[in-house]
């Protein structure tokens, strides 16, 4: 079986993989290897911004992961993307730039027992690769690798319901990212000038001539290789053919919240009793690992509306659809530039809570599910999810062979906290839509229905229209030494073992409150200051 040296092994060419490789390649000493399942980010589809249909579900782009029939969903089970593909999550994803809420990083700080996780710690490391639309200031970057701009699209209903949030007491704001994110407004997005800007596109492509970095695709690693109690490197299948690479310092695992635990798992590194059972030797019983699995369910409540034009009808038609081709093709700009979500408002789900506790997305269309066909009607979506959901899930191997999807059991609403989140943030959507500002639109609730009234009702309803924003975190989270579930201490390293880091999302105590994408480039800018300083 061949081998080859390298500094640095770093396993997932994704969001962190893609900013990690790109830092620790600056310094020409540092020989730095960087592993892909997946392929070259080359297919058209991901660079146009409503690609994403038709990246979601395709092998060349996406793991194909579901998740297993989940009680709380009524038994239903969910479609689960993960970018397979350079660039990660943020090849497929919705291109929101979102970095949550100050109280969610001091929230670690005080998980981890580290201040350096703190909000006002951790605000450099966003910075550091910002490239904000409005400039540099105390709070944004400017000129960096990760473009962050406005949308190029403008819609009659969005405005109105941003107009009815308001008119319930919600603020308007034009920027969800100074560290209290309440507030309805348009999302900022992940696009330079109309197209999707990735990870590979910010942090590979500037390091690609470097001579220390050699990037692999189509290779999957099937385990960590573990000597005398350190991470020695990997064994990975490329082309067929067995291979092992050896790490001289550390290898990096960032292959996701899904594929990160499995990893481990193979390794042998993990819950005992669930490695014997499935005939794997327990080289270091670490409990927590595939543990902690959290995400955003969002709650698609449908509203049908009259005298106003929609998604619904514009791409309905043959006309319309010549319409929004010609925009994007003259102008990038238009529908086919859209985010999935265009318009963000984050507030409480009720007077009680004691910050903004829910997130909706809402766009200018509806559909009965994700793929399937817009309605013909006109309508618009109000999707609200919770940014704090109790509920806590897994990630576990079914089989030793890396060929076989783990199973992902979320347990979306399983707690009493969640199911009356979503019952009152029902409630909360169908108070914005009585409001005057949309009264000329005569909106008529569609989906949940307006019959439903009780906690219970509404609860029921939320599973059974409830889905995934594709945001798992949490499964290999960081933690204090007497934690039993924590995989990895404050400085990324997984405990118990020397040689081996983790920079992705599955690191994070608690999710944060947002989309993750952003969070995750942070977390791989302190990893690979952490590394290049020598800390494994």
């Amino acid at each position: 079986m061949s081998e080859d040296t390298w500094d640095i092994v770093i396993v997932g060419a994704g969001t962190a993989g893609c900013l990690l490789a790109n830092r620790l390649s600056a310094d020409p000493g540092c020989r730095v290897l960087l592993l892909e399942a997946g392929g070259r980010d080359n297919y058209h589809w991901i660079h146009i911004p409503v690609g994403y249909l038709y990246c979601i579900g395709n092998p060349r782009t996406d793991w194909l992961y579901f998740t297993e029939p989940d009680p709380g969903l009524n038994g239903r089970k969910l479609r689960y993307p993960r970018g397979k593909v350079l660039g990660g999550c943020s090849s497929i994803n919705g291109m929101i730039y979102m970095r949550g809420q100050a109280r969610d990083y001091d929230a670690w700080a005080a998980d981890t027992g580290d201040d350096s996780w703190r909000w006002d710690a951790v605000l450099p490391h966003f910075k550091r690769h910002e490239d904000h639309w409005r400039g540099g200031d105390g709070l944004h970057g400017s000129g960096a690798e990760w473009r962050v701009e406005r949308q190029r699209l403008s819609w009659e209903i969005l405005d109105a319901f941003a107009a009815a949030a308001r008119e319930a007491g919600i603020p308007a704001t034009d920027d969800f990212n100074r560290g209290d994110n309440e507030g309805v407004g348009y999302f900022e997005v992940n696009q330079r000038r109309g197209v999707r800007w990735n990870a590979s596109k910010a942090f590979l492509r500037p390091a690609q001539g470097r001579p220390n970095l050699e990037v692999r695709t189509g290779v999957q690693v099937t385990r960590v290789l573990l000597e005398g109690g350190r991470a020695t490197g990997v064994e990975m299948l490329e082309g067929g053919t067995r291979r092992r690479v050896r790490a001289a310092r550390e290898v990096v695992l960032t292959a996701g919240a899904v594929g990160t635990p499995q990893l481990l798992q193979l390794s042998g590194i993990g819950p005992g009793a669930l490695l014997q059972q499935h005939g794997i030797p327990v080289l270091h019983d670490l409990p927590g690992v595939g543990e902690n699995l959290q995400d955003h369910l969002q709650i698609r409540a449908v509203f049908a509306v009259e005298g106003v034009t929609t998604l619904n009808k514009l791409a309905n038609s043959w006309l319309g659809k010549a319409r929004i081709a010609a925009e994007y093709a003259l102008t990038r700009s238009g529908p086919m530039s859209m985010a999935p979500s265009q318009l963000g408002c984050f507030t409480r789900s009720d007077a009680g809570q004691r910050w903004p506790n829910v997130e909706y997305h809402v766009q200018p269309l509806s559909l009965d599910a994700f793929g399937e066909p817009l309605h013909r009607f006109d309508a618009f979506t109000a999707s609200v999810c919770n940014l704090n959901p109790t509920a806590r899930g897994s990630v576990r191997i079914r089989s030793p062979r890396p060929e076989d999807a783990p199973a992902i059991l979320a347990n979306y609403l399983s707690t009493a906290e969640d199911r009356q989140v979503a019952a009152d943030s029902l409630r909360l959507t169908r108070r914005i839509a009585a409001m005057p500002a949309l009264a000329r639109y005569r909106p008529q609730e569609v989906k949940p229905g307006a019959q439903f009234q009780t906690d219970d009702e509404l609860a029921r309803l939320a599973g059974d229209i409830g889905t995934t924003i594709f945001h798992p975190v949490g499964t290999c989270r960081m933690g204090r030494a007497d934690d039993p579930l924590a995989v990895t201490d404050p400085q990324l390293r997984v405990r118990g073992l020397a040689g081996l880091r983790i920079a992705d999302a599955s690191v994070m105590p608690r999710i944060t409150s947002g989309n993750t994408n952003s969070p995750t480039l942070m977390i791989a800018e302190r990893a690979a200051a952490l590394a290049a300083a020598g800390k494994s």
